[in-house]
């Protein structure tokens, strides 16, 4: 007698075969969509417990698109961004010409409200809105015939004296229709002198600057005609700290 040994019996079909001679071969399944390629990659999920994954533990990926439609989204890409840098030019030009601008205070005729180096933000729609007011800070563009300088084409001062008053100085203040003018914005001792009696014209304001001992303006030059106002002052933004709304 031979010893006893399992009997096998022929496999009764091709897979029972593959079970009992060796790992089964991964299956691939291919999807035709038009004329782009298809690869097919080995669906890690799927070959985890409970993972998710098409029969067979194969994943169909498609192929990365043709060369000439990259090229196409690239150069969609460049065009949106050089709308988008366009219109931000646009809208910065635009609101520098018709809102806000900065300004940078080169002299001495403002101290000590605004000192050399200060830099301000005016906002040219305060007098589209309302009424230029006495003790405003305005910016205006140099008038005709004053000569402040190769490169100042505005300059800041102050609103004193309003269309229709009758201004003057006497005792070393301003005197607005016979009466003193109470200059709060002033150093205490501040003397005020130079002001011819004048009626002050339509549409005209008498500015000045706060360092009355140091400055070129109605004084010198006549009341300013509105049409020159750039805008108000609204704040000081340089240096911080001396941040500062007016």
């Amino acid at each position: 007698m031979t010893p006893d040994r399992p009997e096998t019996a022929p496999p009764s079909s091709s897979l029972d075969s593959l079970w009992l001679t060796g790992p089964a071969p991964v299956n691939t399944w291919l999807v035709a969509t038009g004329s782009a390629p298809v690869v097919a990659e080995p669906d890690t999920l799927g070959a985890r417990p409970g993972g998710a994954g098409v029969p067979g533990g194969t994943v169909v990926r498609a192929a990365p698109p043709p060369a000439g439609q990259r090229a196409r989204r690239s150069r969609r890409w460049l065009v949106e961004w050089a709308v988008v840098l366009v219109v931000a030019i646009l809208v910065a030009v635009g609101i520098r010409t018709f809102v806000v601008q900065t300004f940078f205070i080169p002299s001495a005729s403002m101290e000590p409200t605004l000192m050399v180096g200060d830099r301000i933000l005016v906002n040219k729609l305060s007098y589209h809105l309302h009424a230029v007011n006495r003790g405003d800070i305005v910016v205006f563009a140099t008038p005709p015939g004053e000569n402040a300088g190769p490169d100042v084409k505005d300059l800041v001062k102050r609103v004193i004296g309003l269309p229709g008053e009758t201004i003057s100085s006497a005792g070393g203040q301003v005197v607005i229709n016979g009466k003193p003018l109470k200059e709060p914005w002033l150093v205490k001792g501040t003397v005020t002198t130079g002001i011819t009696t004048q009626v002050i014209p339509a549409n005209e304001y008498f500015v000045m600057g706060d360092n009355r001992s140091d400055s070129q303006d109605s004084r010198f030059f006549g009341p300013i005609h509105r049409s020159l106002i750039v805008g108000r002052v609204v704040l000081k933004i340089w240096p911080l700290t001396s941040f500062h709304f007016y």
